[in-house]
């Protein structure tokens, strides 16, 4: 009995210990950067903003880690959670350890929502970037549950379904830039679509922690239903779980997640396909506890990557999803050996 209740116990101090450097890194994001500022430079300026503590602070200073890094900071966390959550789920749901949230063709929808609004001018001036690249994943992430749902229930069909829909708004995205771009414009697209924190500010904040938090929150009340998806969905309808509503249920909540990220940073790849199965490795695959713990390290890993983006070229800010990629790919190669030498 008394070795039951150690485990829990240790995954309690391991996720306490996770809160913890989810804040340093919160932390160090808002203090590195091409102008670096000390630490306590940026304890000041937030306890100034939040609690009106009255600490002597240049105000330039103030500006760049209140007004531009600890938004930015927040939004990379915000990103990374949604995206490793929706991951998580959607391996569950699907049954395939290489779903990732892209699989839904969410983030090809909202290459082509932004770059209608930016190239074409859909929307008359009414529609940002943010709210064109929103508006072409939530139609995207619709024409591939309609296919879905007309080309059968089979679980494979979905990804299918996924796979078909990226391919045709990638098309799109492609025919738009080639056919009317300038330079300048088709720099600026290719930009946002490898992912880029630049333009982030406390509006975009202020979007994101409330549907990740409530995405975040929802997947984990599901917990005992993913668990039970994991053995098929007769397995899942067999322990009392009501399959088709959990089902849809999580679907669209890992999709507004990830539309919502997509909308505000572009597209950031391997978050949502490595940190599940890294979690994984270190928790185990109980979702009770591997959902907060993918959120917390999806949120550390990008804020990270976005510091490295800022510091890896003197005086240039790489694409996040360029950093993402160069970390995630090896990472995920030896996650697929270590799985493979496994007895």
């Amino acid at each position: 009995m008394t070795a039951r209740l150690r485990i829990p116990h240790a995954r309690l101090f391991a996720l306490a210990g996770a809160l913890l450097l989810l804040l340093l890194a919160l932390w160090l994001g808002a203090a590195v950067g091409e102008t670096a500022i000390p630490m306590p430079v940026v304890a000041k300026t937030v306890a100034n903003r939040l609690w009106d503590a009255g600490y002597a602070v240049e105000p330039l200073d103030e500006g760049i880690v209140w007004s531009y890094r600890v938004s930015r900071a927040v939004v990379a966390a915000c990103c990374g959670a949604g995206l490793a959550v929706s991951g998580v789920v959607l391996q569950a749901l699907l049954r395939n350890p290489l779903a990732d949230p892209y699989i839904l063709g969410v983030s090809a929808g909202a290459s082509t929502g932004a770059v209608s609004v930016v190239i074409l001018g859909v929307g008359g001036g009414i529609l940002g970037l943010s709210a064109g690249a929103f508006l072409g994943a939530v139609l995207a992430f619709s024409l591939v549950s309609l296919l879905a749902f007309k080309a059968g229930r089979a679980t494979g069909i979905i990804i299918l379904a996924g796979v078909a829909g990226s391919q045709l708004f990638n098309a799109i995205t492609a025919f738009i830039v080639a056919r009317s771009a300038t330079a300048e414009q088709a720099r600026g697209v290719m930009f946002w679509l490898l992912g880029n924190l630049s333009g982030v500010r406390w509006p975009h904040a202020g979007l994101a922690v409330p549907v990740i938090c409530a995405g975040v929150i929802l997947c984990l009340s599901q917990a005992r239903a993913l668990d039970a998806f994991t053995f098929g969905r007769d397995s899942a309808a067999s322990l009392g779980i009501p399959v088709r509503r959990v089902y849809i249920l999580l679907m669209a909540a890992s999709a507004m997640m990830t539309a919502v990220m997509v909308s505000i940073t572009g597209s950031i790849g391997f978050v949502g396909l490595v940190v599940p199965h890294a979690a994984r490795l270190l928790v185990g695959v109980r979702h009770d506890i591997l959902i907060p713990s993918a959120a917390l390290a999806g949120a550390i890993f990008m804020i990270f990557a976005d510091i490295l983006s800022r510091t890896v070229v003197a005086g240039q800010v790489l694409p996040i999803g360029v950093i993402t990629a160069l970390i995630g790919a090896p990472a995920f190669a030896l996650i697929l050996i270590q799985a493979r030498m496994r007895p």
